[in-house]
C-alpha cells in the first residue's frame, strides 16, 4: 500500500467530536486516514466514506479491514453525498469530514500524471473512467479558454503567454506529457519567474488538474449538502490546500453562521429575531503544528475550518 501522510489528522477528528453511536461522512476518503479514526471511535455509529479513484478505494478497503462493519465505500463525488446517503435510508448524520484537493499517492504516481516531477501523459483524471483529462484541455481549448482556464483555477498571472506558447506548441505536434507541458511553460515565462523559488508549472498544473476534476464547482455542491444533512450539534471540518478552496469554504461557512442584521430602530421580540442555524467553531482557521509541519512539507498549505448546527 502506498504510504499516506493524513494531513491536519487529530485536529480533525477532534474537531468532529466522534460519538460512539454517531453517523459520519468522510467525504474524500483518499488512503483513509481519517477514515480509520473516525471507525475507531463507533461502537453502533456508522461512517460512509466517498471517493472516485479505484485504486484509493480499494487500497483503503485493506486499511479499514478491522472496523468494515462500521464502514460503507462509496464510489462517488462527495457532491453526491445527500443523494448516495439518502438511497441507503440515511437522512441526516453526526458530522463530515473533507480533506480537499489531490492525495500524496496521487501525486507520487508518475503514470497519473498530476505531477511536474514525473514524466507521464497528460492525464489528471482522479476518475479514470470520465472521458476528459488534461490532455484534452492542453490540446483541445482555444487560446482564450485556456487563458481563461489558467488565471480562474491557478492564479497564473502569466496566463496569456503561457496560452499563446502552448497553442503554438500543440500546432507543430501534440502536447502528451507532463514535461512537454512544462518544457512548454518555461520557454513562455520571463528570467525573473524562472529564476524565483518554487516550479514555474505549479499554478499551471493546478489549474489543469482544478478543471479536469471540476473541483470547485464540487466544493460548492458538498458543501451545500453536508450542510442540509449535518443535524444539530454535528459539525463540518473541511481541510483546504490553496486559496481558491479555502476562499470558497471561508465564504460558505461566514454566510451560514450570520443573519442579516435587522434596523435597531424597529423594536422586536427576542422570538423575533433571527437567528443563524450554524455557528462557526474557530474564527480563525486551525493549522498545522510545529511538529507536522517538519515531518510532511506538505502541510505548510493547509487550512482546516470548522462549522458547527445549532438550530433546528
Amino acid at each position: 500500500m502506498t504510504r499516506h501522510y493524513s494531513v491536519l489528522l487529530q485536529e480533525s477528528i477532534d474537531a468532529l467530536n466522534c460519538q460512539s453511536d454517531g453517523i459520519y461522512v468522510d467525504g474524500t476518503l483518499g488512503r483513509g486516514g481519517h477514515s480509520l479514526e473516525i471507525a475507531r471511535r463507533l461502537q453502533n455509529g456508522h461512517l460512509y466514506a466517498f471517493d472516485l479513484d479505484e485504486q484509493a478505494l480499494a487500497e483503503s478497503a485493506q486499511r479499514l479491514a478491522e472496523v468494515s462493519d462500521r464502514v460503507t465505500l462509496i464510489r462517488a463525488n462527495f457532491a453526491q453525498m445527500r443523494e448516495e446517503l439518502n438511497a441507503r435510508g440515511v437522512m441526516s448524520v453526526d458530522g463530515v469530514v473533507m480533506d480537499l484537493g489531490v492525495s500524496s499517492p496521487q501525486f507520487d504516481d508518475g503514470e497519473r500524471g498530476f505531477s511536474y516531477r514525473y514524466d507521464a501523459r497528460l492525464d489528471m483524471r482522479m476518475d479514470q473512467s470520465q472521458p476528459r483529462s488534461a490532455w484534452n484541455l492542453v490540446n483541445e481549448l482555444d487560446e482564450k479558454e485556456l487563458s481563461a482556464l489558467l488565471w480562474k483555477y491557478g492564479e497564473e498571472s502569466y496566463s496569456r503567454p503561457i496560452a499563446r506558447q502552448i497553442v503554438r506548441a500543440r500546432a507543430l505536434h501534440p502536447i502528451d506529457t507532463t514535461f512537454e507541458l512544462v518544457d512548454v511553460i518555461k520557454k513562455a515565462l520571463p528570467a525573473k519567474v524562472l529564476n524565483k523559488k518554487g516550479h514555474p508549472a505549479k499554478q499551471t498544473f493546478q489549474a489543469l488538474r482544478i478543471a479536469v476534476n471540476g473541483e470547485l464547482e464540487s466544493l460548492e455542491t458538498g458543501l451545500r449538502a453536508a450542510m442540509s444533512l449535518v443535524k444539530p450539534g454535528g459539525r463540518i471540518a473541511i481541510i483546504t490546500f490553496h486559496s481558491l478552496e479555502d476562499r470558497i469554504v471561508k465564504e460558505t461557512f461566514r454566510q451560514a453562521s450570520s443573519v442579516e442584521k435587522t434596523d435597531p430602530r424597529i423594536p422586536l421580540l427576542p422570538s423575533q429575531i433571527r437567528q443563524p442555524d450554524f455557528r462557526l467553531v474557530s474564527r480563525k482557521p486551525i493549522l498545522p503544528g510545529e511538529e507536522e509541519l517538519a515531518e510532511n512539507n506538505r502541510s505548510h498549505s493547509a487550512k482546516l475550518r470548522v462549522l458547527e448546527r445549532i438550530g433546528d
